[in-house]
């Protein structure tokens, strides 16, 4: 990508890199956010908003257990210590994802069931969302962008030039994250409507 208008205003050059930043986070998270996001195959991210208490603290799943899909319709979860397992299947069914594990003793399995029509049409919901609200996250990102650029104006950092041009840009960049993620939310809605 080309060098940014506002990166190359030495008193807007920090704060573009900050707002490019956050903004880049925020992609980030929904992008976490769709990949656990259950469709109506298994896979080993559904388990990520999962936390297991281990020895008096809650730890994500992932770090007290393999996790594994060794089927497009199971999950298999192996405690690193097998005294956890009961936790382990406890904090599964109450994580509000619909799954029912089984407990062997050794390992967990966890069937995923078929997703359906109405269980897809409240996940495109929840999936709806999630989009606003790092759409939200990215407009005040954008907000706190366009204060710092009007501060630095009125301090007499920056002409009414740049000001403008860097408004624009700032608009432009919030516009083009926004688009990434819709674009990220379609084809998840997508996935998620296929049967």
């Amino acid at each position: 990508m080309a060098i940014s208008g506002i990166a190359a205003i030495p008193a807007l050059k920090e704060m573009y890199t900050q707002l490019k930043t956050r903004m880049d986070k925020a992609v980030e998270d929904f992008r976490t956010n769709l990949a656990a996001a259950r469709t109506g195959r298994a896979t080993v991210n559904m388990l990520d908003p999962v936390r297991v208490p281990y020895y008096g603290s809650e730890m994500p799943l992932n770090q007290v257990a393999t996790v594994h899909s060794p089927e497009a319709q199971l999950l298999t979860v192996q405690p690193y210590d097998p005294g956890i397992i009961a936790d382990i299947e406890k904090a599964i069914r109450s994580a509000g994802l619909g799954l029912n594990p089984q407990n062997d003793g050794k390992l967990i399995r966890i069937p995923v069931p078929p997703l359906t029509e109405e269980r897809r049409r409240d996940m495109v919901k929840h999936l709806h969302k999630i989009l606003e609200d790092h759409r939200t996250a990215i407009r005040n990102v954008r907000r706190d962008g366009n204060e710092g650029i009007k501060k630095a104006m009125k301090d007499k950092k920056i002409s009414e030039d740049e000001e403008k041009k860097a408004l624009e840009e700032v608009q432009k960049l919030t516009d083009a994250e926004i688009r990434k993620m819709e674009e990220m939310s379609a084809a998840k809605e997508k996935e998620l409507m296929t049967v």
